[in-house]
């Protein structure tokens, strides 16, 4: 039988409050606070983009962070030509190393081991509300870092701080120990197309 408006309306009314009782009980039993640890990974493009956006939330409700980004590029990004002079950030590139252009190991590894050290000091720091490890994973990918090194920091980093990593890969000790772990997919790129990479938009 064919159901009237009002039937039908009293029957999506009936959906929406159940699924609220579900959310409402999820939102009760969750009664731990504490900073988490966020990994984006996936071949898709936006996981920097979504964590420095995640940054930006921070800031706005006064938090400090700190940014390391693992892999120089050619020239400055719209990221750290706008969040390196914030007051409330501290912003590091990884020096001369590992980029998409050369491959000198010796190089890198110095590098990697440098921004491995700035990095620690933040998850080691009480007063970094926020660390933002950009591109990390390609590290343990080309073997210049251990991922139980980073497994060990977050584990005894400060309760309050909160950490988003990226990077299309992830070693299984570091895709175990995040609490949350968001894969984006590629359906589609401009650059497949012909288009040209541009400022604004990959860098």
């Amino acid at each position: 039988m064919e159901r009237t408006p009002e039937q039908q309306a009293q029957i999506d009314m009936a959906k929406r409050l159940k699924k609220k009782e579900v959310v409402d009980k999820k939102i009760a039993a969750a009664t731990e606070e504490r900073g988490v640890s966020i990994l984006l990974t996936g071949n898709g493009k936006g996981k920097s983009s979504s964590a420095f956006g995640t940054m930006a939330r921070a800031l706005g409700h006064g938090q400090n962070a700190t940014v390391v980004q693992f892999i120089k590029g050619r020239k400055e990004t719209g990221e750290q030509l706008f969040f390196g002079q914030h007051p409330q950030v501290s912003f590091h590139v990884m020096g001369h190393g590992f980029t998409w252009e050369t491959r000198d190991p010796e190089l890198e590894q110095k590098a990697a081991n440098q921004a491995w050290e700035v990095a620690k000091q933040a998850l080691a720091d009480e007063r970094v509300n926020f660390v933002l490890l950009d591109e990390i994973t390609y590290m343990y990918k080309y073997g210049y870092l251990d991922a139980d090194d980073l497994v060990e920091a977050l584990a005894n980093r400060p309760a309050h701080q909160n950490v988003m990593m990226t990077g299309r890969t992830a070693p299984r000790a570091l895709l175990d120990s995040v609490d949350t772990h968001s894969k984006i997919a590629n359906e589609r790129h401009a650059f497949e197309g012909g288009v040209k990479a541009q400022a604004g938009i990959e860098w």
